[in-house]
């Protein structure tokens, strides 16, 4: 059979990768590292040896071969990006070009896919819809900068979707802070399942060779040059070079107050107290994700947040079933203004279905988005966070962040829209119904100035 050689050269750190059987691969390096091409090129690697499929399943079972056989029939192994966008602009021309000169590989435009010669199929995704990655059966995924994924994209979503096939999972990118891609990391140490690799530039300057290292020599020169402008900040180039856990997310609204409050152990264990009754508010979507967060709070003005409960594509059944397993005893329900708002099939207000339901939901006042973000900053100090059933909401507070103005080359004051909104939107709403109400100003139609008469001079 003739001979196909794909124009791949691993770099040195890929090189054990590729040889590990595992089925969980976690891969923190730092900026242009080549992460993405060396897990394209393993994904197609699995795709077309059928020979190391079987050595990789046989590694991991004690299935027969015969048993193992039909695992092999119509793979499907996934690339997931942040964003579809970013999978198409980052990832799509590069698998496009590994696939070039396998024979018989068909790439499909529209679903960012290539087809190879034996059935299997390799996809490009993007994690800001997940839910469109329910159904199919994987026999490999990989999230690529995982740190700017949402948290429950594997747990919740995806990781049922390896069971079929036994299929590995590889997380992969540059941590933005104690994210969940470091926290995956911290997990893996000591793992016997785990692949885990940390590789910062200095570990790549030392032990690669390739022309893209002296590339990434002269850009890493070339930004300590912008440090010394004041272009870019030292903390930006620890966090992107030598992976920095302590770095915040950038333009973060509430980074310095999340900090403050795992810095002072307000993100502890905090137990429900059945004295007081459990508060809740709400973001609720429509087409996108609920945020439920369940408070309690005492005299002193102490705020002790639970409890966080997200979902997506439910009604509200669902949520009133999630609250009645809580088992709390509740005392108000929070909602934006805009469930009073009547759908124009049943005429109804959520509100008023809500209400159907058990749910009584009073309306937080309205308010502009800037003026909840400092109400959110006013309370986040009086607030303690329950660390494990608080996790994701607490991720999203920590990830939630300005818009990045490339015109202005400033952040701007809107914020961003993407999976952290949820929660952070219906935390908002908690804040603004505890700050309390700004006095009404006084309006005057007229300033009347009496200046002093010269008698008056006289007599001071």
């Amino acid at each position: 059979m003739p001979r196909v050689i794909v124009p791949y050269a691993p770099r040195e750190w890929a090189k054990p990768f590729h040889a590990a059987l595992t089925r969980f691969a976690v891969l923190i390096l730092h900026r242009r590292a080549g992460k993405t091409t060396a897990v394209l090129n393993h994904h197609q690697r699995a795709a077309l040896d059928d020979a190391w499929e079987r050595r990789r399943l046989g590694s991991l079972t004690m299935l027969t071969p015969e048993q193992v056989e039909p695992l092999l029939r119509h793979r499907l192994y996934g690339h997931v990006m942040p964003t579809y966008k970013q999978a198409k602009l980052a990832a799509w021309d590069m698998l496009k070009f590994y696939a070039q000169p396998i024979p018989a590989a068909t790439p499909n435009e529209a679903e960012l896919s290539i087809r190879y010669p034996n059935g299997s199929k390799i996809q490009l995704f993007g994690a800001d819809n997940p839910d469109s990655l329910r159904g199919p059966g994987f026999s490999g995924l990989s999230f690529d900068e995982y740190s700017q994924h949402p948290p429950n994209i594997f747990g919740e979503v995806l990781s049922k979707s390896l069971a079929d096939h036994l299929g590995y999972a590889i997380f992969a990118g540059t941590i933005q802070g104690k994210d969940q891609l470091y926290r995956t990391y911290q997990a893996a140490q000591g793992d016997r399942a785990w692949f885990a690799l940390w590789q910062n530039a200095d570990k790549s300057l030392a032990s690669e060779s390739d022309a893209a290292i002296q590339l990434i020599r002269q850009a890493m020169t070339d930004d300590r040059a912008l440090i010394e402008k004041s272009l870019m900040t030292q903390a930006d180039f620890d966090q992107e070079w030598f992976l920095s856990a302590e770095a915040a997310t950038k333009g973060a609204w509430y980074g310095p107050e999340m900090a403050t409050a795992l810095a002072r152990v307000r993100i502890t264990n905090v137990p429900h107290d059945p004295v007081l009754p459990v508060d809740t508010d709400w973001d609720l979507g429509v087409d996108d994700s609920t945020a439920i967060w369940f408070s309690q709070s005492t005299r002193s003005g102490e705020i002790r947040v639970i409890d966080y409960h997200e979902a997506s594509g439910e009604g509200l059944p669902h949520y009133a079933n999630v609250l009645k397993a809580k088992g709390y005893v509740y005392g108000q329900h929070w909602a934006p203004h805009d469930i009073q708002v009547r759908e124009l099939g049943s005429g109804k207000s959520r509100r008023e279905t809500a209400a159907s339901l058990g749910i009584r939901f009073e309306v937080v006042r309205h308010h502009e988005i800037v003026d909840g973000i400092n109400a959110v900053r006013l309370t986040l100090p009086k607030c303690w966070f329950d660390a494990t059933k608080c996790a994701r909401g607490i991720e999203a507070l920590r990830r939630y962040r300005k818009t990045w103005s490339a015109k202005m080359g400033e952040f701007s004051g809107t914020p961003v829209h993407d999976w952290s909104s949820h929660a952070a939107d219906a935390f908002r709403g908690l804040a603004v119904r505890h700050k309390p109400p700004e006095e009404p100003r006084v309006l005057v139609d007229e300033y009347i100035y009496r200046f002093p008469t010269e008698h008056d001079w006289m007599g001071m």
